[in-house]
């Protein structure tokens, strides 16, 4: 059944930066921070967080439906998922905006810094979710943050279990909102970064966080260690995958969360689903770009 992906679209411009950030900023210094990366290689790629989830479900077998707005240059990328099975009907066109485009650096340790212009993004929350008896389940990925506030509402007054993924959007949001979207979601997902931040904003800790009456259990991402999966106040560590190799982190994430989504749709258990993450995340991360990766047809079987 139909999965709503609720978040961004947008342009990645990619860029690589071949020394370590930590080398080249002195902490001392950075209120008056005033830095430079010579990035010998550039890309730019179809990104986006709805974009990228979207993009992973189907690989999966899944039937993503993006819930997203699209500026006047996106017309290649509503082409894109046209070619790939991917229902686009709930994207908003913008045509006195940009697609939201992200310009990233990545270093030697696959640390990122992201400038991001929102452009389209930010008339998100004009498209509200569709009335379908079919949606299974959903996702509130990072997008603008009156979207995100509104499309949670809709999913849950709709009584459609979804995952709640702040991601870069997290700081956005004060402690009573973040209060509200997870008495709202069914699940929760996060990178460890993001995880510390919520519990400080929400005066918690993960194991309580995780006995929230009507949550589900809380996903906390760990790069290449795997993650933790929270349910009632106990963590399962569901171990990482190795990489084939390590080329470009951008869209890992994502990745991981398509799998969690392809998984409780079918019923799951919150540790199957989280190790199917793994082993997309690492599928993605041997390959350049958000959107460029495939699977093989025993891909589910292995």
């Amino acid at each position: 059944m139909p999965a709503l992906i609720c978040g961004s679209l947008a342009f990645d411009t990619i860029t690589n930066f071949p020394g370590r950030f930590a080398q080249q900023i002195l902490p001392e210094q950075v209120h008056i921070l005033n830095v430079s990366f010579l990035v010998p290689t550039l890309r730019r790629e179809y990104g986006g967080c709805a974009g990228n989830i979207a993009y992973n479900l189907k690989l999966l077998g899944g039937e993503p439906v993006v819930l997203a707005a699209i500026g006047n240059d996106g017309g290649d990328y509503l082409a894109r998922f046209a070619s790939l099975g991917i229902d686009n009907a709930c994207v908003r066109i913008e045509p006195e905006h940009y697609t939201a485009q992200a310009i990233i650096i990545t270093d030697a340790d696959n640390n990122q810094i992201t400038a991001f212009h929102p452009g389209a993004m930010a008339q998100s929350h004009l498209s509200p979710v569709p009335v379908r008896a079919d949606l299974a389940i959903g996702i509130i990925a990072p997008d603008s943050r009156e979207a995100m506030l509104a499309h949670a509402e809709q999913l849950h007054a709709a009584g459609v279990p979804f995952i709640f993924d702040p991601g870069q959007q997290l700081p956005v949001f004060d402690g009573a909102a973040l209060h509200h979207f997870v008495e709202q979601a069914s699940w929760v997902a996060l990178n460890d970064y993001e995880a510390r931040m919520l519990c400080e904003r929400m005066n918690t800790t993960l194991e309580y966080l995780s006995r929230t009456p009507g949550l589900r259990g809380v996903v906390v991402t760990l790069a290449a260690e795997g993650c933790d999966v929270w349910q009632q106040g106990q963590a399962t560590r569901v171990s990482g995958v190795t990489a084939s190799e390590v080329l470009d982190p951008t869209g890992c994430g994502d990745a991981f969360r398509a799998g969690l989504l392809f998984g409780l749709e079918r019923g799951w258990s919150l540790e199957r689903c989280a190790a199917l993450g793994n082993r997309l995340g690492a599928l993605k991360i041997s390959c350049r770009g958000g959107q460029n990766h495939r699977i093989e047809s025993s891909f589910l079987s292995a």
